[in-house]
């Protein structure tokens, strides 16, 4: 290897680093399914209107002076490139001249809970730009996927754009499992042990996190609709089955989510109802033992009052009388208590 070559790998590697650092994770042109260069920013531009070509960059968390070079390279709206330095948009796909700017919320699994993210993609001719915030799985294998599959690729722009989409909507099926796991182990203490004090602050995040998701994936029902119209993004029929699929998916979710929520809900009420079962039991039984109680204690009562003219009290089997008639009633009440259940 000559110094030269070695030179020319060196500054290749510094670049690669540079461009990380800034929020650039990938940078390619395409021309029939096949990756021909990759490419620094300055160039994306003039690769993307080469004909037969497209261009797909992905952005991690990007630099506004970043965003400012792609807004340059695709003649962005600036609006759009405000939107896509923020992160807390809702779902959306907004048409700005020839391109267009698509929002998705993200998911994921961190620490136990829900982690959210966005996914911004601005989309035109022969150019797709994703740019990530948060919580959101690298888009890195969904390139690798389909540079295996030229065929595919060679569908466009257009088609990446599915495949980012589909592989978002993929992304919700892990975090829905995980919190099904969870919910069928609390309705198995619900029904087992009742719920404590923690599982029921446990149950509460449940339901706000599948609110959260909810809120998430249910706009891009929407989203996937109006890509499946030519006036929004003009591709040929097939792909317009693709999108309706990621639709399918999403509506798929969402039943899962309404499904979720039910059961969280039914949980919570079974949860109350056996505490009330738990409290009535235990009243009746506290009242049976004072009805019993309070037997002797009017007994007691009586004989206690201090009257002379109580001829009972002159009776030389009197103590043993009374002691027998409180012994006897407080076993009828605690056998009738105990055949009415309440013992």
């Amino acid at each position: 290897m000559t110094a030269t070559t070695v030179a020319n790998v060196v500054a290749s590697g510094l670049d690669e680093q540079a461009d990380k650092a800034r929020g650039i994770v990938a940078s390619a042109a395409y021309a029939n399914g096949r990756r021909v260069s990759n490419f620094p920013l300055h160039d994306a531009g003039a690769w993307s209107r080469r004909p037969g070509h497209f261009v797909w960059i992905g952005l991690h968390a990007p630099e506004p002076t970043l965003l400012a070079e792609v807004r340059e390279q695709f003649d962005l709206h600036p609006l759009a490139i405000e939107d896509a330095g923020k992160a807390h948009q809702q779902p959306k796909v907004e048409r700005y001249g020839e391109s267009l700017f698509i929002v998705a919320r993200t998911a994921q699994i961190v620490d136990g809970h829900i982690a959210f993210g966005e996914t911004h993609i601005f989309i035109g001719r022969g150019f797709l730009v994703s740019v990530r915030h948060g919580a959101s799985a690298s888009y890195a294998a969904v390139r690798e996927r389909y540079e295996a599959c030229p065929t595919e690729l060679a569908r466009g722009e257009s088609y990446v754009l599915y495949a980012v989409l589909d592989f978002i909507v993929d992304n919700y099926v892990p975090v829905i499992e995980r919190i099904q796991d969870e919910v069928e182990a609390i309705e198995d203490k619900v029904l087992a042990a009742g719920l404590q004090r923690t599982d029921i602050e446990r149950l509460y995040a449940l339901r706000r996190d599948l609110l959260r998701l909810r809120n998430a994936v249910v706009p891009l029902v929407e989203v996937c609709r109006r890509l499946e119209h030519p006036e929004v993004l003009e591709i040929d029929a097939p792909m317009r089955l693709l999108f309706r699929d990621v639709t399918d998916h999403v509506r798929r979710i969402q039943e899962d989510i309404a499904s979720l929520r039910e059961v969280l809900a039914f949980a919570f009420e079974a949860s109350l109802l056996i505490g009330q079962v738990e409290q009535t039991v235990t009243t009746r039984r506290l009242a049976a033992w004072a009805a019993i109680l309070a037997v002797p204690t009017a007994v007691a009562g009586i004989y206690g009052m201090n009257f002379d003219n109580m001829p009972e009290l002159r009776m030389a089997q009197g103590y043993f009388l009374v002691l027998g008639f409180i012994v006897t009633v407080c076993i009828t009440l605690y056998l009738k208590f105990r055949r009415l259940g309440w013992l």
